[in-house]
């Protein structure tokens, strides 16, 4: 029996690296997508999350589903059209892919979806687990949303994994870029205490713990971040080490990233300290442990 993986948001970040590394381990690959651009060796089928519309095709022979799919949370400002949107990529596709489900029969088994550690919120030097209590701000709102939308596939006798991401480090995409262009232009600096916690894991890794996920009995949900996670200081002096830049002893006032970001500011202030213990208990070993090795393989 061919193994066949059906994936949602298949050319966002992570999407665009773990197609391939799937292809290459043997797996088929069918994507769900809002437009039909053929993509190399993959079914390409139609969904639209706003009318909740779906080709039931897209299930046809396979077992397992990985769930990407949702809006850049960076990507622009946080107005209240904006904020609604971004929740109802991530909870209103996961109702649809349900949907979609139910008025077929299917083989699937297994359904991965990502999820993220904003589901924490702000919580200082507090090391977070699995079953810690969520926050209270728009992620955290969101996250519970959104989980809670995966978990409805329990009643549908479905293996569900949810992988709460961090910053995931990559040279071309994703917040990397955006925290190194001050560092190379001589500017860098800590962002307002510097103190925040950073739970970051490399591209490589995270595209292999989804492999993980999916070859493993994994059940629930993990933090899907490298061992050691470090603060903003020491992240962007990091960045500064491997480059071969100053760091200025100055910090960028918090009420000066608040002005420009507005709330969205949330996403460089927060602290999020999160422990990979439940990840590293299931045999997953990371490639990357260190921030300074993950980013010396980066830049150098």
């Amino acid at each position: 029996m061919e193994k066949r993986v059906l994936i949602t948001g298949a050319t966002g970040m992570i999407g665009k690296k773990l197609v391939p590394a799937l292809i290459e381990k043997g797996y088929k690959i069918s994507m769900l997508s809002r437009s039909a651009r053929p993509l190399p060796n993959t079914r390409v089928f139609l969904w639209n999350v706003e009318n909740q519309t779906i080709d039931i095709g897209c299930f046809e022979g396979v077992t397992a589903i990985i769930h990407l799919a949702g809006e850049n949370i960076a990507s622009k400002r946080w107005t209240p059209k904006r904020k609604q949107q971004i929740l109802d990529s991530r909870v209103q596709s996961t109702k649809l892919l349900y949907k979609g489900l139910a008025s077929c029969s299917h083989t699937v088994s297994t359904l991965i979806s990502a999820s993220a550690v904003g589901f924490y919120g702000n919580r200082g030097d507090e090391v977070l687990t699995e079953i810690s209590n969520p926050g209270d701000d728009f992620l955290a709102n969101c996250c519970i949303q959104w989980e809670a939308a995966v978990d409805e596939g329990t009643h549908q006798n479905l293996r569900i994994v949810k992988l709460r991401t961090g910053f995931i480090l990559d040279k071309a995409t994703g917040g990397l870029p955006l925290m190194a262009l001050p560092v190379k232009l001589f500017l860098g600096a800590p962002l307002g205490s510097g103190r925040q916690w950073i739970p970051w894991i490399h591209l490589h890794d995270m595209v292999n713990l989804y492999i993980h996920a999916l070859e493993n009995s994994m059940q629930g949900v993990f933090n899907a971040t490298a061992p050691a996670p470090v603060t903003n200081k020491t992240f962007t002096k990091s960045i500064a080490h491997v480059l071969q830049r100053p760091v200025w002893a100055v910090h960028v006032p918090a009420a000066l990233i608040k002005g420009i970001m507005g709330e969205m500011s949330a996403v460089a202030l927060s602290s999020t300290n999160t422990s990979a213990q439940k990840v590293l208990n299931t045999g997953f070993n990371f490639k990357y442990n260190q921030l300074q090795d993950a980013l010396t393989e980066i830049y150098l």
